[in-house]
This record gives C-alpha cells, structure tokens and sequence, in this order.
C-alpha cells in the first residue's frame, strides 16, 4: 500500500490523503484550510475559481492525483469536506459519507454520486479495499473513525475525534469495535494531532450545557447575543433548549449564511427538530431586515450569529462595526460558546472585535467551550486500543506532530522505523 499525504499533513486542516492498494486509489476527505476559510466564514467562497483557491491555499492542490474509485468523507467540518465542489468532480468517483455529511455535499451541488453509509456498514469499493465507519464524537454530529479493510491489511484514519461519554447528542464512542478491529490488527493508524499538546483527556460537552443553564438563569433584560460554530449543532441544539425550558419570553433568531447552511442540513437529515420560537436567516437582505426590527425591541430577541473567531464579513463583526442595524448599547450581553483558534490571524481578529465591543459598552463573557479533538490520554487511549503496526500523524503543524511522535515512542514505537512524519505531497509506501 502507499499513502499519499496530499495535504493537511503540516497544516490545521486543508485535510486529503488518498491510499493506493494493488493499483486502486481511494480519497479520505478533500478540505479547505482552517485559517484561511474562517476569513471568509460568511462569504460565498464557491464564487472563487478553483486556480484562485489553490493558489491561495485554500484548497488542496491535488494535481499529481488522476483518478480514484470512491472519495470518503469523514465528517462535514469544512476542514475535512468543504473543497468538495472544486475537486470532487474530476475524479467522477462516488462520495461515501454518513447522512448530515451528504446532505451538505447536495447543498454544494456536487455531481458526484452521493452515496450513504452508516456505522457498521461494511461497503466494497473495488477488488482491494471495503470501507467501514465507526462511530465517535466530536464537535459536530455524525463523526466518524473511517476503517480501509484492504488485501494489505487494515488502514485506520481517526481524523478527528474525541473520546466523550457522556455526550448531550447520540451516544457514546463505539469502544468495543475499535478494540475489536485492535484484535484483528491494524497495519496503519493515520492520526490527527490538533490537541495533542492539551494533557489529560478532553472534557464532555455535558459541561458546556451545566455552564449554559447556569448562564441563561442569569442573562439579563437587555440585548443578549451566543456566537458559537455554525457546525456545533449539539452545542447551539442545547442552547435553544435550555432557553425554552427556562421560559425566557423570547423569540430565538439564528443569523448567518454557515448557521442558515448548517442548521437546514441537520434539520433535514433527521439530527434537529427546531421550536416554533426560533427562526434561521442566512441571506443578507433577510438579516438586514430582521435586525431592523430587533433593534427596536431587544428585550424580545436572543441572537445566535457567526463571527466567533472575529471574522470580518460575519455577523457578529458587522454588527460591531456599525454595519448592520443592531446597535451594541451598555449592558447587551455578549457570549462567545467557542475558543480562540490558537493562530495568529485569528487572535488578532478576536482581539480586535473584542475591544470594540467592550467600547461600545457590550459585557462580554468568553472562551465558554471544550474542544472536540483528543486530548494527550485519549490519544494513547487510541493507539492502545488498536495497537497499529505504522503510525502516521497529520492534522497538526510541525510542533504538534512532533508532539504525537513523543507521544508514540513512550508507548514504544520509534521514528522513521514504524512512525513516519510526511509532508504535504510527500508518499510513504507501507510494506
């Protein structure tokens, strides 16, 4: 077998890998870049060529590839699936992904064949390789740990995921299968790193919902604004809910173009039912003029917007630089229900968005959140349950893989031998 580390392999996100077995060729994930596309969160990249995507890095540059049997998507993180409309229809390839997954491919209008998998299912793609998703959790629904069962052995790739039990959507990981497929070995683990330099394990989103009823017991009688991932479909999910059972006499407005996305995709694919009281808006003119009639009865609104990491064309930004019609007064309450994304661009942009909020006479409450990637424990919790032959680290810059390689050489593999650091472009051939 050969792995071919397209990229996502020294970066956070822009994830594709595609794996050659007895001469088929399969793609694991075809994603846009982290930073650059929380830029343009609220902007319709789609009206980008796909020469300017790829030039800017947006995009994988998937050049040196010709062709493929499926394309497998992991999960619907614009990290792992939003290149999707640039580069899926080249390959004229089926796309296997869980149900939420597929139904943002169609909002993209991708030719593609879509075809659904579901945990458990077991399907053959080509004479060499069958595919299996496992099921796991992570910070947007329908997740999973994608298994090749190929004539070469087993190829893992758990990018991303996390190890919560006591989840407030679905259920649990399936650890019994992931110990099973340990049994039955497993010639190569391809593993993400994002958190890998966060000790212990990662907390359960259960906190996040006890920290958001504690917060909503005590939100005030003015403006009240939550900024979270448009993907969070559990977090924002829990949010309405605990709003409704609280009885706030508010109506809930969801605004902006990845929430309208987002939010339409799990409602048709069966993940969210929404109350009568609250309303998604994703075109501009609707929010404009929605907003025109909030601002004059605030105490009657609670706003759920885009523009957590300080994005300049999302909601949350506008509305702090005075270009829509919401008006932050002293005493409006403005909650983040995310982290700042630890890079430079982002913390700038927070920064920035903060401080004229705060000018502006805004209360501001942050880093209300737990992240969805595994921490340092549950990573050797992984390795320990599958017990690979090969390990290969992506998803992460230079410090954090080097951080997985320590990780790994304490459970007693050892670089360059059976670990193997490959860059963005670079091929590894598995014997």
């Amino acid at each position: 077998m050969e792995v071919f580390a397209i990229s996502g392999y020294e970066e956070v996100g822009r994830n594709m890998t595609c794996i050659e077995v007895g001469g088929e060729r399969i793609i694991i994930d075809m994603g846009i870049r982290v930073d650059r596309i929380l830029i343009h969160e609220d902007i319709d990249i789609s009206k980008l060529s796909k020469e300017d995507l790829m030039k800017k890095e947006i995009i994988p540059d998937d050049s040196y590839i010709h062709s493929a049997k499926a394309i497998i998507i992991s999960h619907g993180h614009l990290d792992h699936y939003g290149a999707v409309p640039f580069l899926a229809e080249k390959y004229n390839a089926p796309i296997i992904s869980l149900p939420f997954t597929l139904e943002l491919c169609r909002r993209e209008r991708v030719r593609n064949d879509l075809y659904k998998i579901d945990y458990g299912d077991i399907i053959q793609i080509g004479r060499n390789v069958s595919v299996e998703f496992v099921y796991v959790t992570h910070s947007i629904p329908q997740t999973a740990i994608v298994v090749l069962h190929t004539s070469e052995g087993k190829i893992v790739y758990a990018c991303d995921f996390k190890f919560d039990d006591t989840p407030t959507l679905g259920s649990k990981p399936d650890y019994d299968r992931l110990k099973e497929i340990g049994r039955e070995g497993v010639k190569l683990l391809i593993v993400e790193t994002t958190r890998i330099e966060e000790f212990g394990r990662c907390p359960s989103e259960r906190i996040i919902y006890y920290m958001l009823e504690n917060i909503v017991d005590k939100l005030g009688d003015r403006g009240i604004i939550f900024t979270t991932f448009s993907s969070h479909i559990e977090r924002i999910k829990n949010l309405i809910e605990i709003i409704n059972k609280k009885q706030l006499d508010r109506e809930i407005l969801i605004l902006g173009r990845s929430m309208e996305r987002y939010i339409s995709a799990a409602i048709d694919s069966g993940i969210l039912n929404i109350p009568e009281n609250v309303h998604v808006y994703g075109k501009p003119e609707q929010i404009v003029e929605i907003l025109k009639e909030v601002k004059r009865k605030k105490d009657k609104y609670i706003l759920i917007v885009t523009g957590h990491q300080g994005e300049k064309d999302a909601i949350l930004t506008r509305i702090a630089n005075g270009k829509l019609p919401y008006k932050i007064e002293p005493g409006d309450e403005v909650y983040f229900l995310a982290g700042t994304i630890p890079n430079p661009l982002n913390i700038a942009q927070k920064y920035a968005l903060e401080t004229k909020l705060r000018m502006q006479g805004a209360r501001i409450f942050k880093d209300i959140h737990v992240s969805g990637h595994a921490y340092r424990e549950d990573h050797r919790d992984l390795l320990r349950m599958l017990n690979p032959e090969y390990i290969i680290p992506c998803h992460g810059d230079l410090k954090m893989i080097s951080s997985y390689v320590e990780l790994a050489e304490e459970e007693g593999y050892r670089l360059n031998k059976d670990i193997f650091i490959l860059r963005n472009n670079q091929g590894k051939r598995i014997e």
